[in-house]
């Protein structure tokens, strides 16, 4: 136990103050919203177009590129093809957003980050936020870092906001995954068995349009062809910190 106490003080205290305080930095090889840069992009090439594996980005002559952030994979693929050097990322986290629509930008938009709840329902679930996570078809990866946020380091408790282990005891829904056809009707059942009022957020690019898999036959393109979703976290997956900072937003802990 003393060698426990010791560590423990070693330690020292762990969990990040955000956002109270800056955010931890974001790896160098984090990747944020594609960047284009319209004077070194030449009209007629279509590179980056051909080489995006969800048709995120589209290109009508004469203009720049237009993409679609709840279908990008945030790959690199683009960036690669790119015979101009045209292409980066940023390093911006900030990515959640109320309306799927919001997601499609083009050069120069600005993204309309998540606002926070309706008055009415911020103030019933602003202090106190259950959500019941749903795993509908997903590979893990937005699921474990959905999972990181409860650990010492992140600890979401602290805002008040949980995980259940029922719908019956949930505020609201976070899916990951594409929904898949097996999914489909256990999603709806969870969705059902929360009482009213109730959110769904889609965490990942796979809730939000169907990922790698969109127009798949055994998928249904995301959570908001069956369920009316209320905030949108694109990213393959995205990083703890853009999860944290949509759900803060949601709730109106970060202003937008």
């Amino acid at each position: 136990m003393l060698h426990i106490l010791q560590a423990r003080i070693h330690q020292k205290y762990r969990t990040i103050r955000f956002p109270d305080a800056p955010p931890p930095p974001v790896p160098d090889r984090f990747r944020g919203r594609p960047l284009f840069d319209s004077a070194r992009c030449p009209d007629g090439c279509r590179a980056c177009v051909d080489a995006c594996p969800t048709g995120a980005l589209t290109r009508a002559d004469g203009q720049a590129p237009i993409v679609d952030l709840g279908k990008c994979l945030f790959c690199n693929d683009c960036k690669n093809a790119c015979p101009h050097g045209a292409i980066s990322f940023s390093d911006d986290y900030c990515l959640a957003v109320r309306k799927h629509e919001d997601l499609v930008l083009k050069e120069g938009d600005a993204l309309l980050r998540a606002e926070a709840l309706g008055k009415e329902l911020k103030k019933l679930l602003g202090r106190s936020l259950k959500l019941r996570q749903v795993c509908a078809g997903g590979c893990g990866a937005c699921e474990a870092d959905v999972n990181v946020l409860g650990t010492v380091g992140w600890d979401l408790g602290r805002f008040g906001i949980k995980f259940v282990a029922s719908p019956r005891h949930a505020d609201g829904l976070l899916v990951t995954g594409p929904v898949t056809g097996n999914m489909k009707s256990a999603l709806l059942d969870a969705y059902e068995a929360v009482a009213n009022p109730k959110i769904v957020i889609a965490v990942g690019t796979c809730a939000i349009s169907g990922g790698p898999f969109i127009d798949h036959a055994e998928v249904n393109n995301g959570a908001d062809s069956v369920l009316p979703v209320d905030l949108y976290i694109p990213g393959c997956p995205p990083h703890p910190l853009t999860i944290l900072d949509g759900l803060l937003r949601l709730i109106g802990r970060i202003p937008s």
